[in-house]
């Protein structure tokens, strides 16, 4: 009699369990106060109990841990000296949802060339975090494959579920349940229905199937994330930062009895899917925010060591260090600049009282 289940399945592979993966690369205690104490500094961010904002600032997407490190080693330095207006927190991306086809990041495929090795990925992306957290700046990650946090979360300081995973209930069952502020991305056609929902859903408690660290499956039932947010990031019909797109969103919140903490994307849609004009959003929340606006609470670019995207070739050796295989992003130069810029034009705001000149 021929099998009933399996029938498309070529092979399967032991993977560790988290806990041997955590065995082989352990996370001091001194690093883990570390991520305790930025943790709690980005809550307070996000729950309005500290000014300043959130900036998550890094790469699209991570494929070359040589030159994620080289990119933290700048940003920190970034990070000390605009650390009265900003939390610089650095997009550390290992997971990439593909519409369709493509290479889907450095935990599934990090040799990128479609051998899969997950587990050596896993390792590539634990010991990276730590790296990074070495450095000495909080990482945060968006959540995809719901397995992945347990493998490493321990190091991750801010979570965001993307716009195509944004309505599935298990991504905010799990999101109820994770360590950290959990941001939602509006839907791809622009929508705020489901993201909304989502932070609402994932700030009451839930039960669900997952992964204990010992491998073994388990019923976890989480108590509710108490540092949900929406993050807009624009859609079909065009951006989403605008004024009266924060405040509709602010309003979408508070009918569900939501505090209002709204993150600006400022690539993807609302940058019109051009990183040249992550500037221009930028621009646009910084003015926002020192004409008082407080429902938002942070911001995101996409940035690397080098300017635009490439595709990634077949010898691999001619991947040029430091730029994106997937979303285009500003150079560093710029990003340097244009942060530098903004926390210049938030201290004049808090010199002058919180004023700004009158139109």
């Amino acid at each position: 009699m021929k099998p009933s289940q399996d029938v498309r399945i070529k092979s399967i592979e032991l993977l560790k369990t988290p806990a041997e993966v955590a065995a082989a690369c352990p996370l001091s205690e001194e690093m883990a106060g570390r991520i305790a104490g930025y943790r709690a500094a980005v809550n307070a961010i996000i729950k309005g109990e500290d000014s300043r904002l959130l900036a998550i600032i890094g790469p699209c997407s991570i494929h070359d841990p040589k030159a994620a490190l080289e990119y933290a080693g700048r940003l920190r330095k970034l990070a000390d000296d605009t650390s009265d207006v900003f939390l610089i927190v650095m997009r550390a991306y290992f997971e990439k949802p593909r519409t369709a086809l493509g290479w889907k990041g450095l935990i599934t495929d990090p040799d990128m060339d479609e051998s899969c090795d997950i587990e050596k990925g896993l390792m590539e992306a634990r010991q990276l975090l730590m790296d990074i957290t070495g450095i000495g700046l909080p990482v945060g990650c968006e959540v995809l494959d719901p397995i992945v946090p347990q493998y490493i979360d321990e190091m991750v300081s801010w979570a965001s579920i993307g716009a195509r995973t944004t309505e599935s209930q298990t991504h905010r069952s799990l999101a109820s349940g994770l360590s950290v502020a959990v941001g939602f991305k509006n839907s791809t056609s622009g929508d705020l229905t489901a993201a909304v929902n989502a932070a609402a859903s994932a700030s009451s408690p839930a039960s669900f199937i997952g992964v204990r660290r010992d491998g073994r499956l388990a019923v976890f039932r989480s108590a509710g994330n108490d540092a949900t947010h929406l993050i807009l990031r624009g859609g079909d019909h065009g951006p989403n930062y605008y004024e009266d797109d924060v405040e509709d969103a602010k309003a979408k919140m508070l009918s569900l009895s939501l505090d209002p903490r709204i993150i600006i994307d400022c690539s993807h849609q609302n940058s019109r899917k051009d990183h040249t004009r992550q500037k221009r959003v930028l621009r646009a929340v910084i003015d926002q925010v020192r004409w008082g606006e407080k429902g938002i609470r942070g911001f995101m670019l996409e940035s690397n060591l080098e300017e635009g995207s490439q595709k990634i070739p077949s010898n691999l050796s001619s991947l040029r260090y430091g730029v994106s295989v997937t979303d285009a992003c500003i150079g560093w130069d710029e990003t340097d600049r244009i942060i530098r810029n903004a926390a210049e034009l938030l201290r004049d705001a808090r010199r002058s009282g919180g004023k700004v000149d009158m139109l």
